[in-house]
């Protein structure tokens, strides 16, 4: 039988379905403000980016920092300090990267510029001598000043772009902009971190205050969920990159393949996107070898898949798999997903989403089963109490 429907609930639905008839109607314009909103908030957004793996760090640091000292300058020097370590670790990070990395690969890419005229050459010569393709072509190609003409390019590259006023005003503007969001959004981040506290007490009591116990409840546990999963993903990911671009130098060094550091620590520095990271290092590797030794590139190409393969079936599982409780299958249609819509950034934040998901149907599944079970059983002992 139908319950009765009062007037609050009746005016409730009337203002839901005026609401989403709006909504799809004005579309265009709402998604115009949404957009505009998103943009003025995109510094806060980068903000609490930033500040969520900065915060695993910052909780780490405040764990080891004189844990069980009770001094009160210790206790107030707590946080800062903190903060300070983990934002000196981060960038410590990225310029040892960047230093390792960016000399070796400026020297291969002029190498490269400065082997082609030679290998274009090496194959004008092979295609004449065996007469692949007509004379005239190939006196064309002969004749071409191969050096001088990759000159030209390289300065129509470098320079000729900035000789067109709008395109240099567009790409400075870009590339302000682009700046001013990430240092604004730097600076909110600090400042979450160091009112991380109070802005939690704050964000508690307005959310009991004006939600719902029962809804409040499963709200807390899916963001506990959420930040489970991608504390445990991050902390994983991070770990797995030390490891294998560690194994990839070593091995690198023994087998006396060049630029050993550089590409270890690409290896590393790629592998931070799950799955495809390690294949995007291992080509672009493979092609700075190639330049140099190519039996040394195909040493190294066959090096990787046996790395690929430890990392994949012993690194990968014991240490991102096992800790985020997602299996192969789904770590790859998260990566798959989220490269497809969100580019590199769904790559890194599928894994983690896809893991919460997972973790919550379980949940809700494994409690159906219980309470299936549980009356089940109940029913049974009442059948027998009756007989």
């Amino acid at each position: 039988m139908l319950k009765k429907l009062d007037w609050k609930t009746v005016f409730k639905i009337g203002v839901g379905v005026i609401a989403v008839y709006l909504a799809i109607h004005y579309w265009p314009n709402i998604s115009g403000i949404l957009g505009t909103v998103l943009s003025a908030a995109l510094p806060i957004i980068i903000g609490a980016a930033v500040a969520y793996p900065l915060n695993i760090l910052m909780s780490f640091y405040e764990r080891h920092y004189f844990p069980k000292s009770q001094k009160p300058a210790v206790i107030k020097s707590r946080k800062a300090v903190s903060l300070v370590g983990a934002v000196i670790t981060v960038l410590g990070i990225i310029s040892l990267v960047i230093g390792l990395i960016a000399p070796q690969l400026v020297a291969c890419i002029q190498m490269l510029v400065n082997e082609i005229p030679g290998a274009m050459d090496y194959v004008v010569s092979k295609l004449k001598e065996n007469e692949f393709i007509s004379k005239n072509l190939i006196d064309s190609l002969a004749s071409v000043d191969w050096k001088s003409r990759i000159t030209d390019i390289m300065q129509t590259v470098t320079s000729g772009i900035g000789d067109v006023a709008g395109v240099a005003v567009s790409a400075v503007s870009s590339v302000f902009s682009g700046v001013f969001n990430i240092v604004l959004g730097v600076i909110f981040a600090l400042y979450i971190l160091i009112d991380k506290k109070r802005l939690g007490r704050q964000f508690n009591k307005v959310s009991v205050k004006y939600i719902p116990a029962r809804i409040l409840g499963k709200i807390t546990h899916i963001i506990d969920v959420l930040n489970d999963c991608f504390h445990r993903f991050i902390v994983g990911q991070c770990t797995e990159a030390v490891i294998l671009g560690v194994l990839c130098i070593i091995g690198m060094a023994i087998l006396r393949i060049p630029y050993a550091l550089m590409i270890g620590t690409l290896m590393g520095f790629t592998a931070l996107i799950p799955i495809v990271g390690g294949l995007i290092g291992a080509g672009v590797g493979a092609f700075l070898i190639l330049m140099e030794s190519p039996v040394k590139a195909l040493i190294f190409l066959v090096f990787v898949i046996i790395l690929q393969q430890v990392e994949g079936n012993l690194i990968y599982p014991k240490v991102v798999g096992s800790s985020i409780g997602l299996p192969g299958l789904w770590v790859l249609a998260a990566v798959t997903v989220g490269g497809g819509v969100f580019g590199i950034f769904g790559m890194l934040i599928g894994v983690p989403v896809v893991a919460t998901v997972y973790r919550l149907v379980r949940e809700d599944v494994t409690h159906e089963k219980e309470t299936l079970f549980v009356g089940n059983v109940e029913a049974s002992d009442a059948d027998d109490s009756e007989v």
